[in-house]
């Protein structure tokens, strides 16, 4: 089974970032997050879809 979620740890290695960028971003808005009580997960369908929205030529 897929995974549908993933930690800002697993976003920080999947984007190539430091982990205190990865939390500024998941603190950004407009950024896609679930918060469940102090833990940040971000659904993996809403974060392929706003990587397509924000990485197009404007």
């Amino acid at each position: 089974m897929e995974k549908t979620t993933m930690s800002v740890q697993e976003l920080s290695a999947q984007m190539g970032i430091s982990l205190p960028k990865a939390y500024e971003l998941v603190k950004s808005a407009g950024f896609p997050t679930i918060r469940i009580g102090t833990r940040i997960l971000i659904p993996v369908d809403a974060y392929k879809e706003w990587l397509i929205k924000n990485s197009a030529h404007k």
